[in-house]
């Protein structure tokens, strides 16, 4: 039941970061998605839903990893 959860947990995020991936290309080749109004905008939105996206699961392992101890001495606490 636990391995579900931190796999529901990491999905989200990563389907976030996917979306905003999706949106940058779609921007750089000129492609307007509809409820968006300016193409600058979803290109902001894009790099929004990546970073956060990234930045959970970049965060999230890093935490796992400082439980186990498996990272360098300066990323520990």
């Amino acid at each position: 039941m636990a391995r579900m959860a931190a796999f529901i947990v990491l999905l989200i995020p990563g389907l976030m970061a996917a979306a905003g991936i999706k949106l940058m290309r779609d921007t750089l080749f000129g492609v307007l998605i509809s409820p968006i109004p300016w193409i600058w905008l979803q290109f902001v939105i894009g790099i929004i839903l990546f970073l956060i996206g990234f930045g959970f699961f970049a965060g999230f392992l890093l935490h796992r990893d400082r439980k186990k101890g498996k990272v360098a001495e300066r990323w520990q606490k």
